[in-house]
């Protein structure tokens, strides 16, 4: 027993295994935010943003670097880009061949970049579609010589380098760009809580800025825009953003430019010949063909598209009669296609703390200027080292040359000729280094007259050297002269010429429909259908079985049609988009939706200030202005207040309020004729009593119909089949005061079943 306790204790009191020395505990708040910390700082420093010296990316600057040393000159031959690409992402880039591909592409794009870096052969693609470039194993490439403003001081001491990924070869973290290619050709792209665009520029006027820039670095940012008018894109189009909102653009680092396409009239027809950057010329027709479908372009008869190498963007649209007002035909175009395009501008760069920020226009100059002067500064001492170091090796040759039998009995004779070379003639380690690497076959070089002469050359250059880092005044020159020089050699004119114009505006879309007579006919069970003019008759129409003729209006294509329900709710639909009358329509309620158990009553169209009369069968009405009838909801919106177990009668126009009068017939016979101005003039509402009727509660008086009569108008009485025609001298005895009785129809209408008016209003 006292052994089983005895280990019992001592397996309860053992203490937990120890952990392994390399675990470390961090709270997973503390881990998460480290980590997307480093991949946030990855994402900006390392993929996404270019940086203020060369204006590239890492990407973009692997590639070009690997270009160069394949030899991928301007010169040279052109080379697979598969070739490229391998050496990019095998040596320097470790990512995807796809990715870097298209890093590649877009540099070689002459409509994509404005200077391009690469020069290729095969398909890139095209403006239509920059996508549809060839694979990687069907094109070849070499470097532009603008390419050589990266490149051409590379080796020069004017960069600082680093291991590669795998840290087998070394790369330059950035490039010693001579021109601020930052500006040149923009930059766009969108890292974590930060993204940027930063549009291309003309060299010229940029160049021309920092030289003013270098002279007077005070220079306010109206006098800087005058040297730099605004971006210039790789397309011809027009910049039409206001000079104010450019010179704001460049003052705070962010704002919008907004470019244009440029059209022409060409024997009555509209052809564009530029389309703002990076906008489609098969997009731009697909918008405007589907505008031509939707009958929303009725002024352009035909559109085609006679782009070739000769004209790469000639888009011809053909205005439907010369009548058509060009100018406002282009303005609607321009705001409801990307015929003119609005472009974000955010200035966020890595500047030379290598620190993202945003910058405006003048620091950024300021900032790549002195990176510009400390890189020459650079070039410069690394040239001057060069120079003393091949005076200090000529003058151990010299010294050798005098010396030439005892310097070659020294080496024949001693172990270690070089310690006994350097005591014998005071040579420094390497002038009797130099002296030792010398082949045989070389030894004619030793010859005095030769570096006797070379000596005087390079001292002279030490001296232009030592003149020109030795003075702030000189260094600014050399860095003036050297821009001075590139500007000639790589400026060009501007591409994008800035207008200034205000911001297209589309037109109404009513204005945009054909306005020809239409008959809106409705049914019965609530179809809908519309007719060309209007001298079309509802009733021979051919209808749904069980269905039949309920109500018409005339109006015009471009206006909408109201249709009034049973509960005293409005609704608006275009007429141009109902159904045609070829057919039977199509029922209401595939565009609307009104309540449970609601019939459709009436349709009505007009201008916004006409009058119309509505009613409902237990003797109620008012008069209305059309447009308190207009709605876009699907559910309409309550016109009038219908009381239980009534319904609207069908509405009808009031032409004249002052000579109008409204008819009234019941279901006991009664007919009642009263002033249309004796009815208000309502938004919405129940209105006040039309007829006086009898409210029994077995069998409850109806107002069977009502009808707008003008003075000279003919009320048809239906009974059945029965009609009869009361002239306006027959009217008279039934003309009161409105909420009277009325009279008796004549015998044998008494059982009225519709009233209407004869020759109504054709619009």
């Amino acid at each position: 027993m006292a052994t089983r306790k005895s280990k019992e204790q001592l397996t309860l009191k053992a203490p937990p295994p120890p952990l392994p020395p390399d675990i470390e505990h961090t709270p997973v708040a503390t881990f998460a935010r480290k980590a997307y910390l480093d991949y946030s700082m990855y994402v900006i420093l390392d993929r996404a943003l270019p940086h203020i010296a060369d204006g590239l990316k890492p990407v973009q600057r692997r590639i070009i670097y690997a270009m160069s040393e394949l030899g991928l000159s301007a010169t040279a031959k052109f080379k697979k880009s598969a070739r490229t690409v391998g050496d990019v992402i095998g040596k320097f880039h470790p990512h995807g061949d796809t990715a870097c591909y298209e890093a590649m592409v877009l540099m070689a794009q002459d409509f994509s970049m404005r200077y391009r870096l690469i020069e290729g052969q095969g398909n890139w693609g095209s403006p239509d579609d920059p996508k549809s470039f060839a694979a990687m194993r069907y094109t070849a490439t070499r470097l532009t010589k603008f390419a050589q403003t990266l490149l051409s001081e590379l080796e020069q001491g004017t960069t600082d380098w680093g291991q590669n990924f795998d840290g087998t070869l070394r790369e330059p973290k950035l490039l010693p760009s001579r021109l601020p290619h930052v500006l040149l050709n923009g930059a766009s792209g969108i890292a974590v809580g930060m993204a940027t665009d930063i549009p291309s520029h003309n060299v010229r006027e940029v160049i021309n800025a920092c030289l003013e820039l270098l002279d007077h670095p005070d220079l306010n940012i109206a006098q800087i825009t005058k040297h730099i008018k605004g971006p210039d894109f790789p397309t011809d189009a027009e910049i039409i953003t206001p000079l104010s909102e450019i010179r704001d653009m460049y003052k705070t680092g962010n704002g919008s430019i907004r470019q244009r396409a440029r059209w022409e009239i060409e024997g009555g027809d509209v052809v564009i010949t530029a389309l703002p950057f990076q906008v489609s010329p098969s997009k731009v027709l697909q918008q405007i063909a589907q505008q031509m479908q939707a009958k929303k372009l009725p002024m352009v008869d035909d559109l085609r598209d006679e782009s070739d190498h000769e004209n790469p963007t000639r888009l011809v649209i053909v205005p439907r009669s010369n009548r058509v007002d060009a100018d406002e035909l282009m303005a609607h175009l321009f705001a409801t296609t990307d015929l003119e395009r609005t472009y974000r501008v955010n200035m966020n760069i890595i500047g030379l703390d290598g620190r993202p920020r945003l910058y405006t226009l003048k620091d950024l100059l300021l900032e790549w200027l002195e990176f510009r002067t400390e890189t020459v500064r650079r070039r410069l001492q690394h040239r001057y080292d060069q120079v003393n170091a091949r005076l200090h090796i000529l003058d151990g040759y010299l010294i050798a040359y005098l010396n030439i039998d005892e310097v070659i009995k020294i080496i024949r004779r001693e172990d270690q000729p070089k310690p006994a070379l350097m005591k014998r003639f005071k040579l420094s380690d390497p002038q009797a280094e130099a002296i030792l690497e010398l082949k045989l076959r070389y030894l004619n070089k030793l010859e005095e007259m030769q570096i006797r002469g070379a000596q005087p050359k390079l001292a002279e250059e030490r001296t232009n050297l030592e003149k020109i880092l030795g003075s702030k005044v000189r260094l600014k020159k050399q860095v003036r002269e050297e821009l001075e020089r590139d500007a000639e050699e790589f400026g060009d004119r501007r591409r994008s010429p800035i207008v200034e114009r205000e911001a297209a505006k589309a037109l109404d879309a009513t204005a945009l429909i054909p306005s020809e007579p239409v008959t809106i006919v409705l049914s019965e069970k609530g179809w809908v259908r519309a007719a060309k003019g209007h001298d079309i008759d509802p009733n021979v129409l051919q209808y749904k079985a069980g269905d039949a003729f309920s109500h018409s209006t005339h109006g015009r294509s471009n206006q909408v049609a109201v249709f009034l329900d049973s509960t005293g709710r409005t609704y608006a639909l275009p007429a141009h988009e109902l159904p045609s009358a070829k057919g039977h329509g199509e029922p209401l309620t595939a565009f609307l939706t009104p309540p449970p158990g609601a019939t459709f009553t009436g349709v009505m169209m007009g201008d916004p200030d006409d009058l119309w009369l509505l009613t409902t069968d237990d003797g109620y009405g008012f008069i209305a202005r059309f447009e308190e009838f207009v709605t876009d909801r699907k559910a309409g919106k309550t016109i009038v207040n219908v009381n239980e177990k009534a319904t609207t009668l069908k509405p009808q126009r009031v032409e004249n309020v002052n000579r109008d009068h409204v008819a009234a017939a019941t279901t006991e016979g009664k007919l009642l004729l009263f002033g249309t101005k004796e009815l208000p003039q309502l938004t919405r509402g129940k209105g006040v009593q039309t007829i006086k009727i009898h409210r029994t509660p077995i069998a409850p008086e109806k107002v069977v119909s009502t009808a707008v009569v003008p003075p000279d108008g003919t009320l048809v009485v239906h009974a059945g089949k029965r009609y009869t025609n009361l002239k306006p001298s027959d009217l008279e005895s039934y003309i009161g005061k409105r909420a009277q009785r009325g009279l008796k129809l004549p015998r044998g209408f008494q059982n009225v079943s519709s009233i209407q008016v004869i020759a109504e209003l054709v619009m």
